[in-house]
């Protein structure tokens, strides 16, 4: 792999090849690359993951008002997505009664 370092010694760019920026080789295992490929992946997966999470809300949120208007029923969707509504509905209400999550913005609960 061929690098680019900043002022500092940083490597701020990688290259499978030698370009006019990437001219000094490093071994794919060097623990500097290593550091600065997994440092980008890292922020990334980080983000995805938060995004996943906060999607999950919004589709539980949506097949919530679809059923709500009878557009779908609960037993329209397959066994494992029931479970699995089930199983948060069922975390979400065990959060709430012990106050750990709220809609409100009192600080009327237990955290």
């Amino acid at each position: 792999m061929f690098i680019k370092r900043d002022e500092s010694g940083q490597v701020v760019q990688v290259s499978r090849e030698a370009t006019a920026e990437c001219k000094e080789f490093v071994p794919p295992c060097s623990p500097e690359l290593q550091a600065f490929v997994s440092d980008d992946e890292d922020v990334e997966s980080m983000a995805l993951s938060k995004s996943d999470l906060a999607f999950v809300r919004v589709l539980e949120d949506v097949i919530n008002v679809l059923m709500d208007k009878s557009v779908i029923s609960f037993t329209d969707l397959p066994e494992p997505a029931q479970q699995k509504l089930m199983e948060r509905q069922s975390l979400r209400k065990r959060l709430n009664s012990v106050g750990l999550m709220s809609d409100s913005d009192d600080d009327s609960g237990v955290i």
